[in-house]
C-alpha cells in the first residue's frame, strides 16, 4: 500500500475506532435502539470507504503493475484474486 493511501486508511480507521467507542458507551448507557442502529450504519459506511480506498490503491498499483508486466499468469492471478475478494465484499 502506498504511503498516501496508508495515511488516508489510518485516519479513517481511527475515526471508526472512535465511533465504535461511542456506540459502546451508548449501549452501556442503554440508549434508544434506533440511535444505536444509526451509528452502526455510519460505522459500516465508514468501513466501506476504507475498503474502497484500499481497493483503489490495489487496482492502481498491484493490478496495474501485473498488467504492465505482460506476465499472463500474474495477470490471471490478479483477476482471480479480485473476483474472490469482490465476492466476499458483496456478501
Amino acid at each position: 500500500m502506498h504511503d498516501t493511501t496508508r495515511r488516508k486508511v489510518t485516519q479513517r480507521l481511527k475515526r471508526v475506532e472512535g465511533q465504535v467507542g461511542g456506540v459502546l458507551r451508548m449501549v452501556e448507557d442503554n440508549r434508544y435502539c434506533i440511535d444505536l442502529l444509526t451509528q452502526i450504519s455510519a460505522m459500516r459506511a465508514a468501513l466501506h470507504k476504507v475498503e474502497e480506498e484500499i481497493l483503489r490503491d490495489h487496482l492502481n498499483h498491484c493490478v496495474a503493475d501485473a498488467f504492465a508486466s505482460g506476465n499472463a499468469m500474474d495477470q490471471r492471478h490478479k483477476v482471480e484474486e479480485l473476483v474472490q475478494t469482490l465476492g466476499r465484499m458483496t456478501r
